[in-house]
């Protein structure tokens, strides 16, 4: 069977999408193309690089993946922003780390029994008392994460009626006098459904970071259980620990 021209090999072996990626990559990363700034036209583009608009189309999807350029449907492809680069750990504080100024949007908050899934992360009983609530984080207004946070009422009884809309760990070391001791968290790739890729600003079934964490204090209690969304096209989550000694 004849090979589509996005499969065709070049001499090194490698399909001509990938070498247009490659081509666009170098241009990205050497400066010749800015944060911002448009791709040429498609038609354009492909004339200048000798392939097909499909070709050209799927070397793009690489790029978009790799979060290197998003499409707009109406103005066309753009060059993005490099990535923001997140370690563990209060999601106001690396953004202002990193430089940017941190936001935060409440969905809805509520006290609740914990479920089954709930009561294990936290470590209580199925039924306990517990506050949860959604974020929208931004950074410089760009929204990067869909936080859902799970929180022992019994610790910090009253959560609800303080600050939401800024850092919840400044919070409870402030009102409840809690030391933070540790965190952990288990990262994986997901698919962004309906209404996170509609409040994250990204196409639908687009690439996401789900970041499963649990905060521990430091007589071992778990106080904290969330699941945080993530654009894949926007940020890096960085996990930095030492090595165990063998």
């Amino acid at each position: 069977m004849r090979e589509t021209e996005e499969f065709t090999r070049t001499k090194s072996g490698e399909p001509a999408y990938v070498r247009i990626a490659g081509e666009l990559r170098t241009r990205i990363d050497e400066g010749e193309l800015t944060p911002g700034t448009p791709l040429p036209a498609e038609r354009d583009l492909s004339v200048e690089l000798g392939v097909s608009r499909m070709t050209l189309r799927r070397a793009l999807g690489v790029l978009e993946n790799e979060g290197r350029v998003h499409r707009d449907a109406t103005r066309g492809t753009f060059v993005s922003e490099p990535r923001v680069r997140l370690r563990l750990g209060s999601f106001s504080q690396e953004i202002a780390r990193a430089g940017g100024n941190p936001g935060a949007e409440l969905l809805w908050a509520e006290e609740r029994p914990a479920d089954e899934t709930v009561a294990a992360g936290l470590g209580i009983p199925a039924g306990s008392l517990v506050y949860a609530l959604r974020r929208l984080r931004r950074s410089n207004d760009e929204p990067l994460a869909v936080e859902t946070t799970y929180y022992r009422a019994d610790l910090v009884p009253g959560l609800l009626d303080g600050d939401l809309a800024g850092s919840l760990w400044d919070e409870l070391r402030a009102r409840f006098g809690l030391a933070i001791a540790r965190t952990s968290a288990e990262l994986e790739v997901v698919v962004l459904d309906a209404d996170d890729a509609r409040r994250l600003g990204t196409r639908r079934a687009a690439g996401g970071l789900q970041l499963t964490r649990r905060t521990f204090l430091a007589d071992g209690d778990c106080l904290e259980f969330a699941v945080d969304v993530y654009r894949a096209d926007r940020v890096s989550l960085i996990i930095d620990r030492a090595v165990d000694a063998e």
